[in-house]
């Protein structure tokens, strides 16, 4: 679908999604769910971005490269030099970059992309348009 986004709507939804991806990382978050939603949830976060970033994109690309993006930041945690590690070691790299490389990640980023598409393409084109 392509569409024009709402850019006050997606600045929202990426506060909203930063500020959830903040709190589950709390304890009240169920052991099951803990490890896998903070990267659903950061995939979640590009597809806004993207979405915020370019407006007249069709939803599917948004898909594709928000999945892509978060897929080069797993995969780069593969790579180990000194200068990449002491980012990844300060809070802000950590959340940025991640810190071990873990293939269910990548099924994370998957179902937050899809997630971000499913929510854009099912309740937003008919509830905010």
């Amino acid at each position: 679908m392509k569409t024009s986004r709402n850019r006050i709507h997606y600045l929202f939804f990426i506060i909203l999604t930063i500020g959830v991806g903040l709190f589950s990382r709390s304890r009240f978050i169920p052991d099951l769910i803990y490890p896998y939603l903070g990267d659903l949830l950061y995939c979640l976060m590009y597809y806004f971005i993207m979405g915020f970033l370019f407006p007249k994109m069709k939803s599917v690309n948004v898909l594709l490269y928000c999945i892509a993006i978060c897929f080069v930041i797993e995969i780069s945690q593969l790579i180990k030099v000194d200068w990449l590690n002491e980012i990844r070691s300060t809070t802000l790299g950590k959340l940025t970059l991640g810190s071990g490389f873990l293939w269910s990640d990548l099924v994370s980023y998957s179902l937050g992309g899809l997630l971000g598409f499913g929510f854009e393409n099912y309740i937003l084109k008919n509830k905010l348009s």
